[in-house]
């Protein structure tokens, strides 16, 4: 397989092999399976087209943004209320700020392999 013109930057993940290199292919989809739920990392058309298992890690972690943000957003009000102490909601905001953070880097990151592995599908 010849090797691709797809530029690895600082968003390719580490456990993923250069694209076009041996066994790229499967490594690239073990680390998108620990980013998705199990049974959809189980599924057919997953396990035959990386690329679909790649797509759904995309969608996945967008969601998974999403939901970090609604709680960031929402702590200073609904966590009172819940009886949670102040020092403990000023923990969990730095918590929630340093997810999103990790989130959106794994994002790039699922993009990066997505568009590679698009790329070697062609």
């Amino acid at each position: 397989m010849p090797l691709s013109s797809t530029r690895l930057g600082p968003d390719w993940p580490g456990q993923v092999k250069t694209p076009g290199s041996y066994d790229w292919e499967r490594s690239a989809a073990r680390w998108l399976r620990e980013l998705v739920p199990a049974r959809y990392a189980s599924y057919p058309a997953f396990i035959r087209h990386p690329v679909l298992l790649a797509r759904h890690a995309q969608i996945q972690i967008e969601h998974e943004i999403r939901v970090a943000r609604t709680a960031l957003q929402t702590a200073r009000a609904d966590l009172p209320r819940m009886g949670v102490r102040e020092g403990v909601i000023e923990h969990t905001i730095k918590l929630y700020s340093a997810e999103i953070i990790q989130l959106q880097n794994l994002a790039r990151s699922v993009r990066a392999v997505t568009r590679a592995l698009a790329e070697h599908g062609r």
